[in-house]
């Protein structure tokens, strides 16, 4: 499902115009965006948690040429799926 059908589909259940639903899901991605900047936790009952983690800097490998190279440190966004969206039963 790409951002058009998301949008299509919210609309068609909260029954909004796909406008609104449109403005509805940019203003939820822009605010988990900014918790996220500044290193909140964004837990979303029965969906799940966004947090932020960072990567330690690593010596890793070019495939290409096989050379060493400095991987920097880096702050990833990770995501733990709640309890009801478990997929598997």
């Amino acid at each position: 499902m790409n951002k058009t059908e998301l949008i299509n589909a919210i609309a068609e259940k909260a029954e909004l115009s796909k406008a609104d639903a449109k403005a509805a899901l940019d203003a939820m991605v822009n605010t988990i965006t900014e918790a996220l900047l500044n290193n909140e936790k964004v837990a979303i009952i029965g969906f799940g948690t966004f947090t932020v983690a960072e990567k330690g800097a690593r010596t890793g490998i070019n495939p290409r040429t096989k050379e060493k190279i400095e991987i920097p440190s880096r702050r990833v966004v990770k995501f733990k799926p709640g309890v009801e969206l478990n997929l598997v039963k």
